[in-house]
């Protein structure tokens, strides 16, 4: 069984995803998949620095993530150019995971997608989990995750899908306003009604 979880920037989805893993589930982060698929001499990075231009590349060679994401968070084209470019790969980096696990026979693997809904991805999984947390909390987590100004944390929140319409779209929401006790809680909470749907 394949288990999507997604919410917006800073709604602590790692988070609710680390609880899972602890239950020993498997976990296959998009973000990880993604830093994969731009690596020196992979296809996407090849295209993203002929899209982009050498700019986007930090003295070692490697992607400047944090100056790509200045640029996409301005301009919606280039943002859907680096899609295009990187979706595919972790597409097929998430099959080999997949199979992996099938192969240990694993009945449930948990895939992390930041972008599952703005992908078209929801299909892909047997359920959708939403990790949601208050807009204030999570720009406080952005500035301080990513070292960034609260205008750079507004900017990024307001080019991502609504929350409610995520949340009409999913199969379980998770609130990850409070403390990590409360999350715990929620997680286990969220678990029990999963094995429970899947046992009918």
């Amino acid at each position: 069984m394949r288990l999507g979880v997604t919410g917006g920037a800073g709604c602590g989805k790692s988070v609710v995803c680390d609880f899972l893993e602890r239950k020993g589930l498997t976990v296959l982060r998009a973000d990880e998949l993604a830093r994969k698929a731009v690596e020196p001499g992979a296809p996407a990075y090849e295209g993203i620095v002929r899209s982009f231009g050498r700019d986007v590349l930090s003295p070692n060679g490697t992607l400047d993530r944090r100056r790509l994401r200045s640029i996409i968070t301005r301009d919606a084209q280039k943002k859907n150019l680096l899609e295009q470019m990187v979706h595919p790969q972790v597409f097929a980096l998430m099959e080999k995971g997949f199979e992996e696990a099938k192969q240990r026979r694993e009945k449930m693997v948990i895939v992390e997608v930041p972008l599952l809904f703005e992908a078209g991805m929801e299909g892909y999984f047997d359920y959708v989990v939403i990790v949601t947390a208050d807009r204030k909390e999570r720009i406080q987590r952005l500035m301080v995750r990513d070292r960034i100004t609260e205008q750079e944390a507004e900017a990024l929140l307001n080019i991502q899908m609504p929350e409610a319409e995520k949340i009409a779209r999913s199969d379980f929401v998770i609130d990850n306003s409070g403390s990590l006790e409360k999350t715990r809680l929620e997680v286990d909470r969220f678990y029990t009604a999963l094995i429970q749907r899947i046992d009918e």
